[in-house]
């Protein structure tokens, strides 16, 4: 049935303005700009997406440094969301499942190199594929959903065992371990694997190893049901039409693949024992995080049920989820000790994501004490540029013969006609070439930027350059 829209419109623009917050353990760890700031995108993204609600926490210096809460989690009763409310994770679920199979391998029960066929003998080329192909998307087994909407045979429920004999018994999409193709049939493998080698449910043997442990006491399994009346609704909608109720998926389809549910806080809590190596061996969080390579040698960027990736030279390990009704973000860098997440209540929406991106170089602007100052400047010669002039007097000779009569009439035909920014934020500090790189990201309504500038030990400035963002 439609939903009411126009009737809480009036609601949801109050609920971007007002926000509840959850952070009696850790108040004081997120100075109150900073707060603001996170308010302030978040706010923002939900305003621009439409999406109804969001849960955001930020994990700094190893510790839960904030969580918030945005927006509705229910519009027919105009339920404001809560950061006490459980979100499902979708795919970020994979890193359950993968440490599962890496603490089974510590437990000498299986390996990694395993073979399928040592345990599911049936599924084509078993013999072939590895654990590991599985964990990492390599194996070649086709996915079985990969569509960003419930089948309506998705609807009726399904055994696992019915998944791997719909799809897994097809010819492989290519030879293991040559490509990379995401596929949510692996995780169903491997979480048989999970219960064949453990010789326990895998829901219980997470809680055992991991949530227990962890402390994650509001882990929900909404592969065998939906979530409570008290946690939100997860909606959809057509094209740019209303909101509506979005189905839930029949029982068994989430199955190892993406089949959990929690607070923002007891993912954070996930994210902090990435950070601190809690639950596994050394070796073991090498695994889980150190890009798998291809047989030809080429990186494919994944981990074991996480992406592996460098940005703004900061090592990340990442992943978004989607299941009917919500989508995810979760992005941690070890590194750093720093975390952050994001759950909604929309699938098919990039909310999550959006927030999760804008968030992140915040929590590391104060890493360059000149940030203000520099951010400041390079905001003035980017507006500069946009008239098609500059202050020379900021500039080295070499780059004052970079901005030619030619240069300086280009930036301006080019960035002139996109106004004002809506963000201009630092992203990336570090020594290059005896100068200072600082690296900013400009943000418009319809496009992202990057400008970036090399400073020499007298200040002047020896390059500033623009270019779409990657």
């Amino acid at each position: 049935m439609n939903i009411a829209y126009r009737s809480v419109v009036s609601a949801i623009l109050f609920l971007m303005l007002v926000s509840t917050s959850f952070s009696a353990q850790t108040a004081g760890v997120v100075a109150a700009a900073l707060r603001e700031k996170i308010d302030q995108i978040a706010r923002e993204e939900l305003a621009q997406t439409g999406v109804p609600g969001a849960s955001v926490a930020i994990v700094k210096d190893g510790q839960i440094a904030y969580v918030q809460a945005y927006g509705f989690a229910r519009l027919d009763s105009h339920m404001p969301a809560l950061p006490s409310m459980r979100y499902s994770i979708g795919s970020v679920s994979k890193q359950f499942t993968a440490t599962a199979i890496l603490l089974l391998q510590e437990q000498g029960k299986l390996s990694l190199d395993d073979k399928v066929a040592k345990f599911v003998p049936s599924l084509t080329r078993a013999s072939e594929v590895t654990i590991r192909q599985l964990l990492s998307h390599t194996s070649g087994y086709q996915d079985y959903w990969p569509q960003d909407y419930v089948p309506p045979f998705m609807l009726q429920p399904i055994a696992a065992t019915k998944i791997l004999d719909m799809w897994a018994r097809k010819p492989l999409d290519f030879d293991p371990g040559t490509k990379w193709q995401y596929s949510n049939t692996n995780y169903v493998i491997a979480g048989v694997i999970v219960e064949k080698a453990s010789g326990e449910p895998l829901l219980q043997f997470l809680q055992e190893k991991i949530f227990s442990p962890l402390g994650m006491k509001s882990v929900a399994n909404i592969d065998q049901g939906k979530l409570g009346d008290t946690d939100p609704q997860g909606y959809m909608r057509f094209a740019l039409a209303p909101l509506r109720p979005a189905p839930k998926e029949g029982k068994g389809w989430l199955f190892a693949a993406g089949e959990l549910a929690m607070p923002v806080e007891d993912l954070a809590k996930w994210d902090i024992s990435i950070i601190d190596q809690k639950l596994m061996r050394p070796a073991s969080y090498k695994e889980f995080e150190t890009d798998v390579l291809l047989s030809n040698g080429v990186g494919t960027r994944y981990g074991l049920g996480v992406e592996v990736e460098s940005k703004d030279g900061r090592r990340e390990l990442e992943h978004s989820g989607e299941v009917s009704g919500f989508t995810s973000e979760n992005i941690v860098f070890p590194d750093e000790r720093a975390a952050i997440v994001v759950l909604t209540n929309q699938d098919a929406a990039a909310a999550a994501g959006n927030i999760g991106r804008r968030i992140a170089p915040l929590l590391f602007a104060t890493q360059d004490p000149d940030t203000p100052k520099k951010l400041e400047q390079a905001r003035r010669i980017f507006t500069g540029l946009q008239q098609g002039s500059i202050d020379r007097t900021l500039f080295s000779s070499d780059a004052n013969s970079y901005f030619s009569p030619e240069a300086l009439q280009d930036f301006a035909s080019s960035l002139a006609p996109l106004g004002a920014p809506q963000e201009f934020v630092q992203t990336r500090h570090e020594l290059r070439g005896g100068m200072v790189l600082r690296v900013y990201r400009v943000r418009f309504p319809a496009k992202t930027l990057r400008a970036w500038t090399f400073e020499m030990p007298d200040g002047k400035l020896e390059q500033y350059q623009v270019a779409a963002a990657e």
